[in-house]
């Protein structure tokens, strides 16, 4: 079981991909999504309507994305194991250290939640569960989509990952030789399934 904050920053296609290859494996997965994050994923995958059904909004995405990148591997998923939550609902299961997750993502995470997660300042669901995550000791990957980086970005960075999270940047590798978006995408959606040991059907290993 884990849980997914996708926050507003460019490449919302991330936590999209991710969340759909989490599903395919077998995961439950509980979900987050910032308003601005709604925000973003309506331009960035055009055709996608605003619903007032965060999880019906969050299926429609997973369509959408796969309709405009065409990724390689389209697997199905139980919809009985996708938990969606409103970022207001403090009272959601996710907000409680006695709720038992294998770990937490944050896919994009802009440098905005990496600061309020940093000083613990829960501005939403996302960052309480995030601060959950790191007193419990409990993985949590921040993928930061977040360029140049200022002195406070790398001040809170480097303060996450002393309290325990791991940074993992929105950097796509090309040693795979991508032929498409879908592939960068999923270049960097690997490393986190990867930091997760969770299995996934990405071919990303560096072969000489």
């Amino acid at each position: 079981m884990f849980v997914l904050g996708i926050t507003g920053a460019s490449g919302t296609v991330y936590g999209v991909r991710l969340l759909e290859l989490l599903l395919s494996a077998g995961k439950t997965v509980h979900v987050v999504v910032s308003p601005t994050a709604e925000l973003v994923l309506s331009d960035e995958l055009p055709g996608l309507k605003p619903n007032d059904d965060p999880y019906q909004f969050l299926l429609a995405a997973i369509e959408q994305a796969r309709h405009q990148y065409g990724f390689r591997s389209q697997e199905p998923f139980d919809l009985d194991k996708l938990f969606v939550h409103h970022p207001e609902d403090y009272f959601a299961p996710i907000s409680s250290g006695s709720f038992a997750t294998e770990g937490m993502i944050v896919c994009p995470c802009t440098g905005s939640s990496l600061g309020a997660i940093a000083s613990g300042v829960n501005q939403h669901l996302i960052h309480r569960a995030a601060e959950v995550h790191l007193k419990e000791r409990r993985p949590l990957l921040l993928v930061l989509r977040e360029t140049p980086l200022s002195g406070i970005h790398l001040r809170n960075l480097l303060t996450v990952t002393e309290a325990g999270g791991t940074i993992l940047p929105a950097i796509p590798h090309f040693y795979g030789t991508p032929q498409t978006i879908a592939d960068l995408v999923d270049s960097v959606v690997a490393k986190v399934l990867d930091q997760l040991r969770v299995p996934h059907p990405i071919e990303n290993r560096w072969k000489k």
